[in-house]
């Protein structure tokens, strides 16, 4: 018979001590919601001081515990810094969500632009950000958990590292090569050290945010063209809100995922499977 209330507890991130990159961001303001909803500390890194204390003091004032860690993904200096400051405020740290990345304007191609005449240093920098800002905090963070014997480690993925979407090729290689990095660190993460650490990946399908709002939608709240395009492709018919996004990673961070590693898990309302037939 299986014992309902421990298999519950499994879920649970009760005394897990959880640092959230890009936690001054519109998604990893539901990540750090559905950490603390589900019993977690959360470590809220990012450069926009302003922010992370704001969303600190939300976490507070709802009984929760946080700390603002002020850094940048692409300096190992300041995410050391970081680090020690989490420790000596918590004395550990049981998980890392690496949400910070996105697309930056210099990386975009569009429709009648020479794509022989692309910005290729823009296309660095989308890279640089998306891939070298989930690795470098995971050398330094990581650390610590595996030191400590035990830790999960997820990365954010995108559809867009397995279907092709027009314009964002500098965004887009920088996710893809996270699908990689995430399958060949995990594995590893499992024969050098076993069951101590997992990675694993969240690929978000389309999400309505403030960042991409414009894009997707007229001001009279009615699709644009490419809004219809994703619509279409969406067996949902819908976005997704940022919320939906707090199951899966509530379960990558808790035990319940023990045997869970190098999976790269789709949020996307069936965006990816779907063939348009």
């Amino acid at each position: 018979m299986i014992n309902i209330g421990t298999s519950m507890t499994n879920f649970s991130l009760q005394d897990k001590v959880i640092v959230v990159t890009g936690g001054t961001g519109i998604i990893g303001q539901s990540f750090i919601k559905g950490i603390t909803e589900a019993g977690g500390t959360v470590a809220i890194l990012g450069r926009n001081e302003d922010v992370a204390k704001s969303r600190v003091a939300d976490v507070k004032k709802n009984g929760g515990k946080a700390i603002a860690l002020i850094a940048d993904v692409l300096n190992e200096a300041t995410l050391e810094v970081a680090r020690d400051k989490v420790l000596n405020e918590f004395g550990r740290i049981d998980g890392l969500v690496n949400a910070a990345g996105g697309n930056i304007p210099e990386a975009i191609i569009l429709k009648d632009d020479d794509i022989f005449g692309m910005n290729i240093n823009g296309m660095r920098k989308a890279m640089e950000l998306n891939l070298w800002g989930t690795l470098i905090p995971t050398q330094i963070f990581g650390k610590v958990m595996l030191e400590r014997g035990k830790g999960s480690i997820v990365n954010i993925s995108s559809m867009s590292s397995k279907r092709v979407i027009t314009r964002v090729l500098g965004y887009s290689m920088g996710k893809a090569a996270i699908d990689c990095y995430t399958q060949w660190f995990a594995v590893e993460l499992a024969n050098r050290f076993g069951d101590k650490v997992r990675m694993n990946a969240i690929a978000p399908g389309f999400f309505l945010t403030e960042q991409n709002r414009a894009l997707l939608t007229q001001p009279d709240g009615s699709y644009t063209e490419r809004g219809n395009l994703v619509i279409k492709q969406t067996p949902f018919k819908r976005f997704g809100n940022t919320d939906e996004l707090i199951g899966a990673l509530q379960w990558l961070l808790s035990d319940a995922s023990s045997f869970v590693t190098g999976t790269v898990i789709n949020v996307d309302g069936g965006f990816f499977v779907n063939s348009g037939v």
